[in-house]
């Protein structure tokens, strides 16, 4: 398995425009990180459609974007906190004390539909899992750089943009400061579900799980196809 992963975030100067489109001067200014992998690493072939993200921070919110690159940019949930990753869909994943318990997890589609949940242990100790725990003062915005759920042409893809509380992220940082200092290192991992697709009748369709599973591509890979093994994510640590 790849080496765990780590990525400086600097602190920006002022707040980014959240458009989804990743065009604002603040994100120039910050680097990528490493392009995404499959999530059990070196045992898997590369992803064929680059995914990266960026982020920065200040004294209010962690900000991250994304670009995910892919050729046929889909869609379908518009209900909030539905099971987004039945989508093609981007995660963040955060534990900002590291304990590997009291863990957030956001997802977000190309239509901009989120879904938030608290996982007070990992699934494989039993959970429990909540659903539908929004963070009262997250923003995200998403932008198509093609055309949604049109399969006569071709896309570039799609980038996201997040603005996430340190306010509401304290109720996870139960042993450390909440905004962070600089010096100050949290777990983080990022996902991307790609699901397979047939264009049938100019119309997309998505191939069950039952004949193909989906691909699960992400920043720092986990060993196996397990999202919620919080010791294996990445370092995230904040600089000014």
């Amino acid at each position: 398995m790849t080496e765990r992963r780590q990525y400086v975030c600097k602190r920006v100067a002022r707040p980014p425009a959240l458009t989804g489109r990743l065009d604002d001067d603040v994100w120039a200014a910050l680097p990528w990180t490493e392009d995404f992998v499959d999530i059990e690493g070196d045992k898997k072939p590369a992803p064929w459609h680059r995914t990266r993200a960026k982020l920065g921070w200040d004294d209010e919110h962690l900000y991250v974007g994304a670009y995910l690159e892919d050729p046929h940019v889909q869609a379908t949930l518009t209900e909030k906190n539905a099971v987004i990753f039945h989508d093609p869909d981007f995660e963040i994943f955060l534990d900002p004390d590291g304990d590997t318990h009291h863990y957030y997890e956001f997802e977000i589609n190309a239509l901009g539909t989120i879904w938030e949940l608290y996982l007070e242990k990992p699934y494989h100790e039993g959970g429990p899992v909540h659903e539908g725990r929004n963070l009262p003062g997250l923003r995200s915005a998403v932008h198509v750089h093609g055309t949604l759920n049109d399969p006569s042409d071709e896309d570039e893809g799609w980038s996201v943009e997040v603005a996430i509380p340190f306010a509401d992220l304290a109720t996870f940082a139960k042993d450390c400061a909440c905004p962070p200092v600089a010096g100050d290192r949290w777990r983080l991992n990022f996902s991307r579900v790609h699901w397979h697709y047939e264009i049938e009748n100019g119309v997309y369709r998505k191939t069950p799980k039952s004949e193909r599973d989906e691909e699960n591509w992400v920043w720092s890979p986990q060993g196996r196809i397990d999202m919620h093994r919080p010791e294996h994510w990445g370092v995230l640590e904040f600089a000014e």
